[in-house]
Parts: structure tokens; C-alpha cells; sequence
């Protein structure tokens, strides 16, 4: 199994890390060519703006939105979470691939960045410790989900309700980083996605 990691700015090297630990070959991509023959694709935190940017610049944008519409898994973690929804605000290159809105730094600037454990039902029970289903969520200048189409599912939510994980489809998106923990719940969530084939 192939998965891209979009490679243009942000946390890509985790990401990689992270699907090779639990056995995934995982491949930076930055240009068009290297799309080619991927199995699914996870586009990183960092800044939004600057990675759509960039994805216009090295021609990655319109193949890759192309690829999402005839159904490439595709996972978005913050700033990715961003590029892939409909609704993102200020204009900017972006995606829009999923029925959600999102709003950009909901949760505050930099400084005010966060952990928390949000309950995560469909990644199990982390084990040996059975009985927890919460995952250490890492939030950085991080986006909410203020809007759901109807073929979305919500995944997480905080305690005050803010949506901060969704589905729709073949594609995932989370307002936190996965990629900085130790647990590769969510990576195995998006690896069966991309076994659903």
C-alpha cells in the first residue's frame, strides 16, 4: 500500500514516520508525477495558505483535486483539514473536496495552543490500558468544523461541542495532529479507509 504524504510545508516527515512504523509505505510528495499510482494521500498541518500556494506553484493542486473526486482517500490534519473543506473563508487555493465549513485558528494564536483527550469511538480501545476510547489530541493555531453536509460523519467533538474530526466517504479530516503522538490509531483508521478500496 502506497500513501503520499503532500510534502510542500508543514508536519510531512511525521506523517511519514508515522505510516512507516505501523508498516506503510509512505512516499513525500511535491510534484504531479509522484501522485501517480498512490493508494491514498494526507495532506499535513503547517500553514494553509502557504501549502495552497505552493501546491498551485509545483501544478499538485488541480491532479490532486482531480484524484479526490474520483475517490483517492485523502486525510487532512489541520491545516490539511482546511485545503480539503468547502467553505474555508478568505479566499485562498484550497481543495474543497469535503461538505464541511471550517473556521481557522478557532481555537486562538500559537501561544494558546493545546492537548486534550477527546473521545474518539470508532479508533477502539487503546490497549493494554482497556477501556479508554480518548485520543491525545494536539491542537496547534488549529481549525473547527463549524458546518456539516449530510454525508458527513462526525468523529470527535470537544466538550463543548466544537467538531474537531469528520468523514465523508473515502475521506478524513481532523482540526488536531496525530502525527505528534505515539499512538497510530488514527494512521490505522485512515490505512482500513484506504483498504476499503
Amino acid at each position: 500500500m502506497r500513501i503520499g504524504v503532500l510534502a510542500l510545508q508543514g508536519a510531512f516527515v511525521e506523517h511519514v514516520d508515522m505510516l512507516r512504523t505501523i508498516g506503510a509505505q509512505a512516499e513525500e510528495v511535491r510534484l504531479p508525477q509522484q501522485l501517480s499510482g498512490l493508494d491514498g494521500l494526507i495532506i499535513p498541518g503547517g500553514e494553509s495558505t502557504t501549502i495552497g500556494k505552493l501546491a498551485v506553484s509545483f501544478g499538485v493542486l488541480e491532479p490532486l483535486r482531480a484524484l479526490g473526486r474520483d475517490g483517492l482517500p485523502i486525510w487532512g490534519t489541520c491545516a490539511g483539514m482546511i485545503l480539503l473543506a468547502r467553505d474555508i473563508g478568505p479566499e485562498q487555493p484550497w481543495l474543497g473536496l469535503m461538505d464541511i465549513s471550517v473556521q481557522r485558528n478557532a481555537f486562538g494564536r500559537q501561544v494558546e495552543s493545546f492537548e486534550v483527550d477527546v473521545s474518539v469511538p470508532v479508533l477502539g480501545r487503546v490497549e493494554p490500558q482497556g477501556g479508554q476510547e480518548s485520543f491525545r489530541a494536539v491542537f496547534i493555531r488549529a481549525p473547527q468544523v463549524v458546518d456539516v453536509g449530510p454525508g458527513v460523519k462526525v468523529l470527535a467533538r470537544l466538550g463543548n461541542g466544537a467538531i474537531v474530526a469528520v468523514r465523508q466517504s473515502r475521506m478524513l479530516a481532523t482540526a488536531f495532529h496525530p502525527e505528534l503522538t505515539g499512538d497510530a490509531r488514527f494512521h490505522r483508521l485512515f490505512l482500513s479507509m484506504v483498504q476499503e478500496g
